[in-house]
């Protein structure tokens, strides 16, 4: 049963384009809602995207920015509680309980958890010493800072080959590290970046540490299969090896699959009542940003359902 205290109708973790969607979705159809976002700005992964955006049915955009601040327009002609710098310290998914750091506890007949994906990591000697210091965010923004340099890109997907050959215009050399024995990319990025003469693979290897001094000056690598390691002198490196899901917090509480994905079934409902996951933290087949914004529109119509189902 659940108490007739509670603060609100619905809880939304994470402010990308799912939690935004779910926001401006409970605002239009009368549920008292709030969206708590851990960073300073919202718009979650569209911050990360730095080439323009001609998929989203209706709407293209310069870049993920761009698209967030269209989103945010919508989002401020309506009635959506909404709040940055809100960091959840702790969750009773059971209760739908949710306690910020710095504030006492939020209740709710409702949570929506639309945290995410994160860039993974290697976790090798370096990388987070020479963040910002050689050590390259986006390929795009910063194609215009490698030039004439040495650029080693870590991965072997789209992602990868995609900064390859942006960099490539720009850079004197770049390395493409990838741990298996073939590209798993799209062909089209394959077959461009074979065509490149400055982009130069390394197959079934991996980075072990990143050296330098004020910055980055080489990357150390290991071939998997002969374990012989060679040392690659560069002045750039970049990583895209894929992401993870940020569900770490409801770990315990909440069916996960094997990848640490919420599992959750067409409406984003979870195994838990009332508790729903929506967008890249439940999604590790598609990823798209209309999926996530259709997943919070499905949530929402499922929720206010279920809470109307609740009053009666």
């Amino acid at each position: 049963m659940v108490e007739k205290s509670t603060d609100h109708d619905v809880i939304i973790i994470g402010g990308g384009p799912a939690g935004l969607s779910a926001a401006l979705w409970c605002a239009d159809l009368g549920l008292d809602a709030v969206l708590f976002e851990k960073e300073s700005e919202f718009g979650g992964q569209l911050l990360w995207i730095h080439n323009p955006i001609a998929n989203h049915l209706g709407i293209e955009a310069a870049n993920g920015r761009e698209l967030r601040d269209r989103f945010l327009q919508h989002i401020e002609t309506v009635r959506v509680n909404r709040l940055v710098k809100a960091r959840v310290e702790r969750v009773d998914l059971t209760r739908r309980l949710v306690h910020l750091i710095g504030e006492q506890r939020r209740s709710a007949r409702s949570i929506i958890i639309a945290t995410g994906v994160r860039r993974r990591r290697l976790d090798i000697p370096g990388e987070q010493q020479f963040r910002a210091r050689g050590i390259l965010e986006s390929g795009t923004r910063e194609r215009h800072s490698v030039k004439g340099r040495t650029v080693v890109i870590v991965g072997g997907g789209d992602a990868a080959l995609e900064n390859a050959l942006i960099l490539s215009e720009t850079a004197r050399k770049v390395f493409v590290v990838h741990r298996r024995g073939e590209l798993t990319a799209r062909g089209e990025f394959t077959e461009s970046s074979s065509e490149k003469k400055n982009i130069e693979f390394l197959f079934n290897s991996r980075p072990t540490g990143i050296t330098g001094n004020e910055s980055v000056e080489a990357v150390e690598v290991e071939n998997t299969l002969t374990k012989a390691k060679s040392t690659i002198q560069t002045d750039n490196v970049l990583f895209r090896i894929g992401v993870v899901p940020n569900s770490q917090l409801f770990a315990g509480q909440i069916d996960l699959d094997e990848s640490g994905y919420i599992t959750t079934d067409v409406v984003g409902a979870t195994n838990l009542d009332l508790v729903f996951a929506i967008g890249d933290v439940a999604n590790p087949t598609s990823p798209t940003i209309s999926g996530a914004v259709g997943n919070g529109a499905t949530a929402v119509k499922a929720i206010r359902k279920l809470i109307q189902t609740q009053r009666r």
